[in-house]
């Protein structure tokens, strides 16, 4: 087929989507396919032109390899519907509710998956006082991959409340996501759909030790700053629990393809103690990215990943 690879784009995850992308074209060239690779662009100008660029690659299947906004919030994807495109992972809702991560809580919790309680607080109500406890968790509400992630802690180098003068995600952002601190593990699942039969099925648990620190944007994408032990030790309940948790929130928000769900786990509080964080529509497929080293241990090479996603979005299921 001819398939288009869209990639960069203008979030703090250009550099990672473009390496995505390349590894997606070249997966896809050695199955066949005819691959062009698209650079959505560096700006934001760059993308009014975006609707005339991809269609004159004429692709039967877009792989949307992008990460952040606006290629993983719904913004591409009601472009690619309007242009009756087919394309890989997620549609509008799906990526519009999992990248917000308040819609994401407003959806799933009631439906009984256990996340960390949270609210939305402004610059100026954060420098004010502290929304939480310490520690807690500040976060973007519309970022991926920890973007502008920052756990405040007692012994921080902060005075509280948070000076509007320190350095932090506050002065990048108008509103974060304050949630409390789990300690414990860092884990991940991956959920796959299957082409033949449109199943999902949760791939494995992997544990995230960083070398140092938090499992932050550098961790995830610079090579040895993290070890990867998959599928995590960890108690088979407590496995079975996140990988049941993984697919249930893939489908309830209406994913498509692939997702990977995070979560955080403390082990002294057994059960009770594991919380998902966020459920990821556009998971990276980089050679340090977690889907292709779950499909790889449950042995799908990452070719055949690549070949179930494209496979996935040219059977046109919605």
């Amino acid at each position: 087929m001819r398939v288009t690879v869209l990639m960069g784009g203008w979030s703090a995850e250009r550099e990672v989507s473009l390496v995505s992308g390349r590894g997606v074209a070249q997966a896809a060239r050695s199955l066949g396919h005819a691959v062009t690779e698209l650079d959505m662009g560096a700006t934001p100008a760059d993308g009014a032109t975006l609707a005339g660029r991809l269609l004159e690659t004429r692709p039967e299947v877009v792989f949307n390899a992008l990460h952040g906004t606006p290629g993983e919030d719904g913004t591409v994807q009601g472009l690619m519907d309007l242009l009756g495109l087919a394309y890989t992972h997620s549609g509008v809702t799906a990526s519009a509710i999992a990248i917000d991560k308040a819609l994401t809580k407003a959806l799933l919790v009631p439906q009984g998956i256990r996340m960390p309680a949270g609210r939305i607080v402004t610059r100026e109500a954060l420098f004010a006082a502290d929304p939480l406890p310490r520690p807690y968790v500040l976060k973007p509400v519309n970022e991926g991959s920890s973007v502008g992630v920052a756990i405040v802690t007692a012994d921080a180098d902060l005075a509280s409340p948070i000076p509007a003068t320190a350095a932090g995600p506050w002065q990048h952002y108008d509103r974060l996501l304050a949630e409390p601190f789990i300690a414990g593990l860092e884990l991940t699942v991956a959920v796959l759909e299957d082409p033949a039969t449109g199943a999902a099925e949760p791939l494995a648990v992997t544990e995230l030790r960083p070398a140092a620190g938090f499992y932050d944007y550098a961790a995830k994408y610079t090579e040895g700053r993290t070890t990867h032990v998959c599928p995590a030790d960890i108690p088979a309940a407590i496995a079975a629990e996140a990988l049941a948790a993984a697919a249930r929130a893939h489908a309830l928000l209406g994913c498509r393809g692939v997702s990977r769900a995070d979560f955080r786990f403390d082990p002294a509080h057994g059960p009770a103690g594991l919380f998902l964080l966020e459920v990821n529509t556009q998971p990276g497929m980089t050679p340090l990215s977690l889907v292709p080293e779950q499909a790889a241990h449950r042995g799908i090479s990452y070719e055949a990943l690549v070949g179930r996603l494209i496979a996935l979005a040219a059977g046109g299921r919605s």
